[in-house]
């Protein structure tokens, strides 16, 4: 079943079940995509609208936490214009990870030696703030345990019959692997504009100039028509002082970096540094997850299992709360039969590695699959080593092929009410931190082009 050309440049290059999908249209509305957070002591980012905001706090400590519920905001942006309303660093604005800025998003926030009644500084469109308690401890990565999404597809053309038919096969195909193919999904490179992997690629080639001229300059034809002419004029200018008047202000990143080498016209490091720490960060881990992409497509291109460990494959530990761990072993003779049991029993997770500069490749066939792909890219652990910019290097670590998922509800189907003569699909289940909601929907969906399907 062929997959999506833009599926195609992230690296997916396959479906894992075979059934035709539902078709549809995701995210017509905000309230089409909702997410909460959950911590990994299984505490919710649930809001209750009707509760008062309370005029004190318990706990002790000098970080403030809250919720955060925003609806149509980058995740980074908000964090952002959060911190320029109290008057404070970023950094001292943690959050414990990234969320879809096409959706409403409820995620645990900590403010740094912030008061309570400041809070009322914060009037923006879309974002709320919502006091928790006081703690001696900051939000951070390691305390998500995954997001529950409550997701609604509509603008299926098939009949009830035919979407419960297709939506049922697909459902035990995924049951019967244990969840899904652990890809990285559409935004973790983006869809109107898929560049942040290219932008790592050139970054690993240590090539600092053409990672600014594809952040900056590389337009799609899916981007707004301001946006694209904009960069398709410093793609044959490089006139950046010109390029400052024509850019809309709402690429605030890409104004930051310009700003920077009107100045100083050679100074890539410098432009990089203007932009957030986390940001920069995402490039290279964009490229590894790239690759892993292609990794995993090639695997079940290729027949090769997900959920039964073969030689050479990277395995690694489940803990208490069902996370994959640091703590791994390899697959050789003598512990293939154990290893296998584990996995089948839930207490390991086969792997695939995040190639950086501190991760290997597998062996084996997968090993075989990983080092055709990287000859074919050029790439070797060293490229993930940034000399000029060590901040932005990928060390690399291992990614469990599959993704499980629990909670999973899939709802009857139901007429469309927002577009007369079509049908609806309510879809709920919760997965673990650093998996993707739109994984799941793309193997019930089976879309063509993602664009149109709200992707």
């Amino acid at each position: 079943m062929r997959v999506p050309s833009i599926e195609n440049q992230l690296g997916i290059q396959t479906f894992f079940t075979k059934t035709q999908g539902t078709g549809g249209v995701i995210r017509q509305t905000f309230e089409d995509f909702i997410v909460e957070e959950v911590l990994i002591n299984n505490s919710s980012a649930h809001i209750e609208l009707e509760s008062e905001q309370p005029s004190q706090l318990p706990g002790k400590g000098r970080y403030l936490i809250c919720l955060l519920s925003k609806r149509g905001w980058d995740t980074l942006l908000a964090v952002r214009k959060i911190a320029k309303r109290l008057g404070i660093s970023e950094r001292r604005v943690q959050i414990a990870g990234l969320k879809d800025k096409r959706a409403i998003t409820n995620q645990h926030i900590s403010i740094e030696n912030v008061r309570l009644e400041r809070l009322n500084r914060i009037q923006l469109d879309g974002i709320n703030l919502y006091p928790l308690r006081y703690s001696p401890s900051m939000v951070f990565p390691h305390m998500s345990l995954g997001n529950k999404f409550k997701l609604t597809i509509r603008n299926i053309n098939h009949t009830i019959t035919i979407i419960r038919e297709r939506t049922s096969n697909i459902a035990k195909k995924l049951q019967s692997l244990g969840g899904i193919p652990n890809f990285f999904g559409h935004q973790r490179f983006g869809t109107r504009r898929p560049i942040t992997h290219l932008v790592g690629k050139a970054l690993a080639q240590n090539n600092l100039e053409k990672a600014a001229r594809i952040f900056l300059a590389e337009s799609s034809p899916h981007e707004h028509p301001v946006s694209r002419e904009a960069r398709l004029r410093v793609m044959e200018t490089g006139d950046y002082k010109e390029a400052l008047s024509n850019f809309p202000r709402k690429l605030l990143y890409e104004r930051l970096m310009m700003s920077h080498l009107v100045k100083h016209p050679k100074d890539f490091v410098g432009a990089f540094r203007r932009l957030p720490k986390r940001l920069r960060s995402l490039f290279l881990q964009a490229y590894q997850s790239y690759l892993f992409n292609l990794f995993l497509s090639q695997r079940i291109l290729q027949e090769i299992p997900l959920n039964e460990p073969q030689l050479g494959d990277y395995v690694v530990k489940v803990d208490s709360h069902g996370l994959p761990t640091n703590s791994y072993t390899r697959t050789t003779s003598d512990k293939l039969k154990d290893l296998q049991r584990a996995v089948k029993k839930g207490e390991m997770y086969v792997a695939i590695p995040l190639i950086g500069f501190k991760q290997t490749h597998s062996q084996g066939m997968q090993g075989e699959i990983e080092q055709t792909i990287l000859e074919k890219e050029g790439a070797s652990q060293n490229n993930f080593y940034v000399t000029s910019m060590p901040e932005m290097s990928a060390a690399g670590e291992l990614r469990a092929a599959i993704a499980r998922m629990t909670d999973f509800n899939l709802e009857k189907p139901e007429e469309d009410m927002l577009n007369p003569g079509k049908r609806k699909l309510g879809i709920s289940f919760t997965l673990y931190r650093g998996c993707y909601a739109t994984v799941v929907l793309r193997e019930f969906m089976k879309p063509q082009n993602l664009l149109k399907a709200g992707f």
